[in-house]
């Protein structure tokens, strides 16, 4: 399996906890170009569709194999598609900067997730009380996102804490060690440390946004193969209609590619709202998802991950969604 060693590291340290397993389908080799390389992170958004696809044979319906690695965030998999290690990738909302800075493309949205938060240790009940104190982030993800927007809610900025940014699986051992006074961080991995911090606070959640949308997505490299691209999104497409179909077989199908406890993936799916194909579609053509990304576009530029806020259309491939769907 193709993956750098940046990218092996943090998958092998994030797999002793939290959901976490690698799961591969066909009889792949690297030399064979039907085989799609695909990076997921280890939870209900990233890895439902791939075990559907798997579980109804939808990737040999395309003339396809498949091949998944796990990762623990977004921008890792945003740098395994840019070094040809990855054909496509998943990430959440925090890691959108990524494509609209042209590193890669949105093929499909998956789900609106509302699973991140700032956690904080007992006895610290608001985002105010973590005024310098320190605060571990994953940089670059949906967790920093939770952080900022709680934050500009407050009316403080970075320069009131102590960011520290770490990976993951970091941030999990960090808290429960008591070496850091609050992350931002999301589900399933929060639950790993209430195990063993039963009393942590929740102090701000994205959940606290209704004005926003947090879209997920599927991303392939910034110059794909456009033909690939339309077979990987008409699985993805039927697997999506599958699951809002099933929701509850989904946590099921899920749950057995992840190799975890039914109960932690149906947690995880209660913190994501899934749309059908046809609304995506209908979405995309009457600019709704354009808004979407816009919006998150605009955050970005505010946390200077972005210069500039790119039209959506830039690196969102709307057409060839919507023209999966139709075909």
């Amino acid at each position: 399996m193709r993956l750098p060693q940046r990218a092996l590291t943090a998958a092998v340290a994030v797999s002793a906890l939290a959901l976490s397993v690698t799961g591969c389908s066909g009889d792949s080799s690297s030399g064979d170009t039907s085989t799609v390389h695909f990076g997921y992170i280890s939870d209900y958004n990233g890895a439902s569709l791939l075990a559907i696809a798997d579980e109804q044979g939808l990737w040999k319906e395309q003339g396809l194999k498949s091949e998944y690695s796990t990762f623990t965030n977004g921008p890792l998999q945003i740098q395994a598609l840019g070094s040809g290690d990855l054909d496509f990738g998943y990430i959440g909302p925090g890691a959108m900067w990524l494509p609209a800075s042209g590193k890669a493309k949105v093929v499909a949205i998956n789900t609106l997730a509302r699973a991140d938060r700032v956690i904080a240790q007992p006895g610290i009940t608001s985002i105010e009380g973590l005024k310098g104190k320190k605060v571990g982030v994953p940089e670059g993800t949906s967790g920093a996102m939770a952080l900022d927007l709680a934050l500009q809610k407050a009316g403080m900025s970075e320069k009131d804490v102590e960011k520290v940014p770490m990976d993951p699986s970091t941030v999990v051992s960090a808290f429960v060690a008591g070496q850091i006074d609050g992350a931002g961080l999301w589900y399933p991995l929060i639950d790993t440390i209430k195990a063993k911090k039963p009393k942590l606070n929740e102090v701000a959640s994205t959940a606290d946004f209704k004005d926003r949308a947090f879209p997920t997505a599927f991303v392939s490299a910034a110059k794909g193969d456009k033909e690939l691209n339309a077979k990987v999104v008409k699985v993805l497409q039927k697997a999506n209609d599958w699951r809002a179909a099933h929701p509850e077989e989904s946590i099921d199908v899920a749950a057995a590619l992840l190799k975890v406890d039914r109960d932690k993936v149906a947690a995880d799916a209660a913190n994501v709202e899934t749309l059908s194909t046809a609304d995506l579609v209908a979405r995309t053509e009457d600019g709704t998802v354009d808004g979407w990304l816009d919006g998150l576009g605009e955050f970005f530029v505010g946390t200077g991950q972005l210069k500039k806020a790119p039209a959506a259309d830039t690196y969102y491939e709307g057409d060839l969604y919507t023209k999966a769907y139709k075909k």
